[in-house]
């Protein structure tokens, strides 16, 4: 019997595609993951519920849109494949049917820089990619520029895409870019709200690199305004 390749990375999906549904940004099947592993890529089975997917049923993938394994891939590899062949930087794409993100989505919208957090998603916005049927090329197209530059978009009259190096931190960026959904919803129930210019996304965005690496403050910040060790 042949061993079953990338067998962690299999049940990392599935736990990942169960967890999503548990926080309630995914229903049923829909939504889809996929992963980077050499050669190719892993993808969600079609049609079939995460909590009856088995690390067998997750789909291997060619770049050349060839498969292996004993079911069909979800029916939107296509935006899978080829965001994954454009950005190298990303080994995760994540897709979800959440409800704001979808709410803004089906409206057209997407998520300005009313948050200092949508700096999370990589620029000073959240795109809307344009409408097209779903698993088609034109929805990949439209995918792949909306996520220029970007780690998010969401799709139009669909959901939305999040890119990760990782499942988890992919998963975290989906339910962080559904929080700012509601939030804008939630926000315009007052008017519209105050966007933050484009300079202070930028200055949140190498704040929040600076912090995810560790690195010492920015040389330009005040000195009572850097923390530093207690001395013993």
């Amino acid at each position: 019997m042949t061993s079953l390749s990338h067998p962690a990375q299999r049940r990392a999906i599935i736990d990942t595609c169960l967890a999503m549904n548990g926080a309630g940004i995914n229903q049923g099947s829909s939504g889809n993951l996929s992963v980077r592993v050499e050669g190719g890529f892993l993808i969600t089975p079609s049609s079939l519920p995460y909590d009856e997917t088995a690390p067998e049923d997750i789909v291997e993938m060619g770049f050349d849109g060839t498969y292996v394994g004993q079911r069909r891939p979800s029916s939107e590899w296509r935006f899978h494949r080829d965001i994954l062949k454009a950005r190298p930087d990303v080994d995760v794409v994540l897709h979800t049917h959440s409800t704001f993100a979808t709410a803004l989505a089906v409206h057209g919208r997407g998520i300005p820089s009313f948050h200092y957090m949508v700096a999370l998603a990589g620029g000073d916005s959240i795109r809307c990619a344009p409408y097209a049927t779903f698993g088609s090329q034109e929805l990949s197209d439209h995918a792949v520029a909306a996520l220029e530059g970007r780690l998010a978009c969401l799709l139009a009259n669909h959901g939305m895409i999040v890119l990760g190096k990782t499942v988890k931190g992919a998963l975290a960026l989906a339910v962080e870019v559904e929080t700012l959904a509601r939030q804008y919803l939630h926000a315009h129930l007052l008017g519209e709200p105050v966007i933050l210019p484009p300079e202070e996304i930028a200055r949140v965005a190498e704040k929040m690199r600076r912090m995810r690496y560790g690195l010492p403050p920015d040389e330009d910040a005040a000195p009572e305004d850097t923390a530093r060790p207690r001395e013993a």
